[in-house]
């Protein structure tokens, strides 16, 4: 079993990464399957072992596998995939996915407005904010740790609630009559620090997906700063592009 062509001008690590791609995509392996060890995948495929490191890293780098240091390399769970067109909690994300959504409550207190919250909020530098830091939860399974930023006054007893099994937006919206609106959200790529792979369960220096929300009330109001840090072997984004009309005059 070799499966790769050396006369292809495909790099051999690319044609191999393909090949166990097509074999977890098509469902013939699942979840958690172990895949050979490096040198017996050196054999069927007839290439080096620097190959073969190359091409589990590319399938590493796509999500695909999770390397375990002393145990080997395993087939990964599969992604969500979260829509950005629509303003949605996480509660309600997971739901419509058959999970039963959760939280681990790390931290929740008072805390005052620093230049960035200001920034962020439009509220007062040294103003009340309430701060929330949470571990998300699907199946009891983390996928997210976030901290978020409330301005006390639109909110002030919200530290008294059921923090672990209540959807903060819905408390939001019908306990306290915030009608949310829309939010401006920014992505970017990281690392786990050694605190965030603790509480995610991964390792350090595993891919995240780093995330910044602001949201916004009806009235233009900031209500929420969000930063998040999604675990990247879990999640992946899709957002939905239009090419504007062009004007066939210029």
């Amino acid at each position: 079993m070799q499966h790769v062509n050396r006369d292809n001008p495909i790099p051999l690590y690319v044609q191999i990464k393909d090949f166990w791609k097509r074999r977890i995509e098509s469902g013939e392996l699942q979840p958690g399957d172990q895949l050979p060890a490096e040198q017996d995948l050196c054999e069927q495929h007839g290439v080096s072992r620097i190959t073969v490191k190359q091409a589990i890293n590319a399938l590493a780098s796509e999500g695909l596998v999770i390397r375990h240091q002393g145990r080997g390399t395993f087939v990964a769970s599969r992604k969500f995939q979260q829509d950005l067109l629509r303003l949605t909690s996480f509660t309600e994300d997971m739901s419509q996915r058959g999970l039963m959504a959760g939280a681990r409550l790390l931290s929740k207190q008072i805390v005052p407005a620093t230049s960035e919250l200001v920034k962020n909020l439009g509220v007062l530098e040294g103003g009340k904010l309430l701060c929330i830091e949470r571990v998300r939860l699907a199946n009891n399974e983390p996928l997210a740790l976030e901290t978020v930023y409330f301005p006390y006054d639109l909110c002030p007893g919200l530290l008294d609630e059921d923090l672990q099994s209540q959807s903060v937006y819905n408390l939001l919206e019908q306990k306290y009559g915030l009608t949310l609106y829309r939010a401006e959200q920014f992505l970017e790529p990281g690392l786990a620090t050694a605190r965030e792979a603790r509480l995610l369960q991964i390792s350090k220096g595993d891919a995240v997906l780093l995330i910044e929300r602001v949201t916004y009330l009806k009235d233009g109001r900031r209500v929420e700063f969000a930063k998040s840090v999604y675990r990247g072997d879990k999640y992946r984004f899709h957002v939905m592009l239009e090419r504007p009309t062009l004007n066939p005059s210029r």
